[in-house]
This record gives C-alpha cells, structure tokens and sequence, in this order.
C-alpha cells in the first residue's frame, strides 16, 4: 500500500443521499421528522410488539422498560420518543436507521442490538401487514438508480468515490473492502483477506501465465495478487477514484507491467479469458440486469476456464419479497444495489448461460468478523475520518451500516459464497 497521501473526493450531495460538509448541522431532509401522527401511533404499537418477545431492552426516557431482555442484554435507549416513532411511521425501512443518524436513540453495542432484529427481521411485522406495505407506503428505487451503463457509473460513483482516504482509514493494508476468510484460529484480518483472494483464484484456476478478467478492481488487491502469481491482468471498474489509486497500488507493488486497468463496464468489456474472477461486484448489478451479468461471464471466458465469483447472498424467500424494497442502505449506502440467492444464480446461469456452479464455500460468519474489524477500526480512528470532512452524522451513518451489515451476518440472515462457475459442457 502506497504511503502517499491521497485529495479525497470532494463531499457531494445528490437528490437522495446526503454527505454534507462539516458544520452543515443536520443533514437536509433530517433536521425534522415527518409529521404522520396516525402513522406514528400504528408504528409505535408495531414496535412494541415486535419487541415484547426480543432479547433486549428497549428503555424510554420515563423509565418504562420494554423486551424479554436480561441485565446483561443489549439496551436501547429511545432518547426522542416522538421523533422516533414518526420517522418510524413515515417509512420503517429507512426511519429506523435515520432516527439513529440523528440521535433519536443510541446503544452501547450496536451490532449486539441488532443482531436479534436482524435474526427475526421476516416477522417482526406480520407478513400481512408487509405485504400491505410493499402495496401502498414503501418507497420504491429510484428510476434515476436503475443501473443502465450510466446509472451504475453514478450509483458507483456516490458509494466507491467518497474519499480514497476514508476507505484506507478503516480497511486493512491489502484494503479489501469485502469478506475475509479466517482459519486456523487467526483473528489477523490481513491473513485472512489474502486467503480469501486466493481462494477465489484457486477456484478460477489462475495460475503462470493466465490471462485474468476482473470484473470490479477494487484498489486492486486482488489483481495485484493473481500478477504475483505469474497471470496478466485485465481489471475493470467504473471508479475513477479506485482506478487512480489502484494504478498506484499497482506500481509501488511492482506489477503494474502486469495488469492493465480499464474504466470500463463489465457490459463494455471485450476479449477472451482463461480466467474471469469478480468479487462482491454482482450485489450492483440489479436484478433486470443479472441476464446480462451471467452473458457476460460466459461471453468472455474461453472454453474450459473457469469462473471465480464471490457474492454476498440472502435466502430466496426472502430475496423475492425484498428486491424492489427501497431501505435505508439503498438510501444511504448501495444505491441501485441488490443481493441474490444462490437459486436465483443458478437460474440465471440455466437460463442464459452455459455455466454451472462446479465448487462452493460460505463465509458467511467471517463476513461478521469482517465487517466487527471494520466497525472498530473505523470509530477507533474517527478523528482522522473527521479531519477528511466528514460530520457526526456520517459517523453515525457509517456505524449503522457497518454494524447492521455485521448483524445480518451474525444470524445467517445474510450469507456469502465463493463460487467456481464452469462450462457444463466439456471441451
């Protein structure tokens, strides 16, 4: 990792997603919760409820005390009741994460919260009711972050283009911003992102001499790793600010004469590959856009290689009643961003592809350990995140995301797999 500084993006608003400049105060759209009175006093009572059974402690400021939780459960303190409930009532998906962007209540260990609303998170509300939701008040995506070409490039654009500099504050040295892979009992998150590479180009079969496509560069740990290995390296990726530093990252690595980076996308791409490796780029894709996704793949790898994909993926059930949902990381954090279920691969593999799933590995709990290094590493070094322009209501934001994330992992509400796709035919 290069050890020169690097000119963080400028902090950027859109008509959605709000990164405001210090002493901006309250983000806009924040700085009143929405009046629904009715609203409020519906969601309230589904609070309560849903809470009532949950091993927690939920504590208001009167002192009333709500959940099955013991002494040494997790609590939640709802600071601004009011404030709370209508930002609840006005939108579950996205109120309950903003109430804690501005302080309408706080914890002393997020994810520990979290984790037991993330394990019952399909009936915490009675699927009837959700069903009325989806129907009537949920936000739906929108139509400026369906990911064509153009819309991809600016959904990409407001997550991966926020700062260089914030990125390498909270990831480790290979700065790999998705799952590691821990072993032998290590807790070293740089050990296990290098197993986790090469993991992955094991199952893509890259070794002396391959020529590798990689579909989402990162900072460009991985391609520097399959170069170590001998392999020439095309990288995609539609981030100026990633394709920058990853060149640099490249040449202090001494590889850079072996990987060429392309801002391209995947759609875009051209040639043929002993190899296609594409780690967690598949959750920003979109559903309508998977068909093309899958092509792809098949288009540009040569007869007999193989393909190394790592996907961040949810139960099916829940993935067809969730897709079109708008929530909050869709606001905040994932524009235009969906996850799939292993069916809904295979499907799209069937259905459009020559390729079948020849190999699989879960790491799902070493995503929540991930994620945990992130979170620490993160709030430990707020104070330089600070000094690159970014308020406490970001903190609070970034903590939820990464926290919430970790929650999903934790209970198996959320998974990820390694998977080596191949030709189903021989040649």
């Amino acid at each position: 990792m290069t050890t020169e500084p690097f000119s963080p993006t400028p902090v950027r608003r859109s008509n959605n997603h709000f990164v405001p400049r210090p002493n901006e105060g309250v983000w806009p759209g924040l700085a009143t919760p929405p009046r629904a009175p009715g609203k409020a006093r519906i969601a309230e009572a589904l609070f309560r409820q849903a809470v009532k059974p949950l091993p927690v402690r939920v504590v208001f400021p009167g002192g009333e005390r709500i959940g099955s939780g013991g002494p040494d459960s997790p609590v939640m303190r709802i600071v601004r009741p009011d404030a709370f409930f209508h930002r609840l009532g006005a939108g579950s998906k996205i109120g309950f994460g903003e109430s804690y962007m501005v302080g309408d209540w706080t914890t002393t260990e997020l994810a520990d919260l979290l984790a037991p609303f993330a394990a019952k998170m399909a009936t915490l509300i009675p699927p009837v009711l959700q069903r009325i939701g989806r129907r009537f008040a949920e936000a739906r995506q929108p139509s400026e972050e369906v990911n064509t070409v153009e819309g991809s490039r600016e959904n990409i654009h407001r997550h991966y283009d926020l700062s260089n500099d914030l990125f390498a504050t909270f990831l480790d040295e290979t700065m790999s911003y998705s799952a590691g892979w821990f072993a032998d009992g290590s807790d070293d998150l740089v050990l296990a992102q290098e197993r986790k590479i090469d993991g992955i180009l094991d199952m893509a079969g890259v070794g002396p001499d391959s020529h590798v496509l990689e579909i989402g560069t990162g900072w460009g740990g991985l391609a520097t790793r399959a170069a170590q290995r001998g392999a020439r390296v095309t990288t995609l990726t539609i981030s100026a600010e990633q394709a920058k530093l990853a060149e640099q990252r490249l040449e202090a690595a001494g590889v850079a004469d072996r990987v060429q980076v392309l801002l391209r996308d995947y759609r875009e791409a051209q040639g043929s590959y002993d190899a296609v490796v594409s780690v967690e780029m598949i959750e920003a894709v979109g559903v309508a856009y998977w068909p093309t996704y899958f092509a792809a793949l098949d288009r540009l790898l040569k007869p007999g290689g193989k393909v190394g994909l790592q996907s961040i993926t949810m139960p099916h059930d829940r993935m067809l009643v969730s897709q079109d949902d708008y929530t909050w990381i869709s606001k905040y954090v994932f524009p235009g961003g969906v996850i799939p279920s292993i069916e809904a691969i295979e499907q799209n593999l069937r259905d459009h592809t020559g390729l079948r799933i020849a190999e699989r590995r879960s790491l799902g709990p070493d995503y929540a350990r991930t994620l945990a290094h992130w979170r620490r590493t993160f709030l430990d070094r707020w104070e330089t995140v600070a000094g690159l322009g970014f308020d406490e209501t970001f903190r609070r934001m970034w903590e939820f995301y990464l926290a919430y994330c970790e929650a999903g992992f934790r209970v198996g509400y959320l998974d990820v797999h390694q998977l080596s796709l191949q030709h189903r035919r021989p040649y």
